[in-house]
């Protein structure tokens, strides 16, 4: 099993600069991010050609990130064996073998088994790339680094559609995945050229045995069961906030197309802001961008309900969108300031299931509140959770220097 690690060349906080590992380290993500944004509008299209119902269809997408759910664990352990650089590659590779399946397949069983590949590749690639930007890059450059990861995740996803939009024209519905087969395929060779990482030098007064899972639970229980559990609530309403608009959009009467405008213009202004707040964490301190992000998300999706056509709706999306965009790489820069430096792979997967735990447990408490009362009313119970989320970051988050100093 690797050692946990530092770069093979130590570069010392003032001399070390993103650009220089900009290729390395954020091209498989947004390559990964274009090929999940190329075949996840065909999926459900695909399930009901294979002769899903509706209620099939989603239940395919919700696949996706179950498959994510409960591979989080695994993909720590895949991580500490294998090592942060052949982990992401073999993600690559196990997604791109998923996508093949989905393409090629005529049966509606081993389809649904892709989709559930994919979302296992999900968590190996994203805990792996967390892992290695966590070592890689010095403390004072965290937040940016993570951010940019985040939105470069972002960018990839907004470009995929349109990447397949073009070939699905040429080709058919399966084009979708033959482009994320070769971004995969391209990001796992643009991953395998990454700089490997070394064990650093045995530190004579650190713990003879190897962290468990089960010690990393215990060790950490105070982080996770207080500023755990605030991610939880921040993973719960970003995953609502993807539903809320186009339902709301639906409940105006709005046209397809407006509803796909409004949604299209705040996943702009998501990703436009991504890496000036990830500066400002940086200089500040997380709580900078933390608590604002959450609070102007809740207070945008408090607003939404009482929105009345597609003019309203788009300002409130937009701050949404905005809320959101402050906060990408939010989740990652806090579980890898309070990851230990020995079993980090475990802390972190541990971390992203609370995160995917949240994800699901959002919409699907918005489904509740929307059948049992209003959509408003289940919106409403969202941007409440948003502004506890805030007052829970703001209480657990250290304050600023504190990771610096750790």
């Amino acid at each position: 099993m690797r050692g946990r690690i530092e770069p093979a060349i130590p570069v010392p906080p003032d001399a070390f600069s993103l650009r220089r590992i900009a290729v390395p380290a954020f091209a498989p993500s947004l390559l990964f991010g274009l090929a999940e944004g190329a075949i996840l509008p065909v999926i459900p299209l695909s399930a009901r050609g294979l002769g899903a119902s509706v209620a099939m269809a989603a239940l395919v997408v919700m696949l996706i990130g179950v498959g994510s759910l409960v591979s989080n664990i695994p993909a720590s352990l895949i991580t500490m064996h294998k090592g942060e650089r052949w982990a992401i590659v073999a993600a690559a590779a196990w997604s791109a073998l998923a996508m093949a399946l989905c393409a090629w397949t005529r049966h509606l069983g081993v389809f649904l088994v892709g989709a559930f590949m994919i979302g296992m590749s999900q968590a190996v690639f994203t805990l792996a790339r967390q892992s290695y930007l966590t070592e890689a890059v010095p403390v004072a450059y965290r937040a940016r680094a993570l951010s940019t990861l985040g939105g470069v995740m972002r960018i990839g996803m907004f470009i995929g559609p349109f990447v397949a939009s073009a070939v699905i024209h040429l080709h058919g519905i399966d084009g979708a995945y033959g482009v994320g087969i070769v971004a995969l395929a391209v990001a796992a060779v643009v991953g395998a050229r990454m700089p490997d990482l070394e064990a650093p030098p045995a530190d004579p007064t650190a713990p003879a045995a190897r962290p468990t899972l089960r010690s990393t639970l215990q060790d950490h229980r105070h982080i996770f069961i207080t500023l755990g559990i605030g991610v939880m609530l921040v993973s719960a309403v970003r995953a609502s906030r993807q539903a809320i608009i186009p339902l709301w959009a639906d409940h105006l009467a709005l046209a397809p197309s407006v509803a796909s405008l409004i949604y299209g213009l705040a996943g702009g202004v998501d990703m436009l802001v991504f890496y000036p707040a990830g500066r400002l964490m940086d200089l500040k301190g997380r709580r900078w961008v933390a608590v604002p992000s959450m609070v102007i998300m809740g207070a945008a999706l408090l607003l939404t309900p009482f929105t009345h056509g597609a003019t309203t709706l788009l300002l409130a999306a937009m701050a949404i969108g905005f809320g959101n965009g402050i906060g990408s790489g939010m989740v990652m820069t806090l579980g890898a300031d309070h990851s230990p430096r020995i079993g980090r792979a475990h802390f972190l997967g541990v971390w992203r299931l609370m995160a995917d735990i949240g994800s699901s447990c959002g919409p699907a408490l918005l489904s509740f509140m929307a059948a049992t009362l209003t959509l408003g009313a289940g919106i409403a119970v969202t941007g409440v959770i948003a502004l506890g989320a805030a007052a829970q970051l703001a209480y657990w988050i250290p304050r600023a220097g504190a990771v610096t100093r750790r």
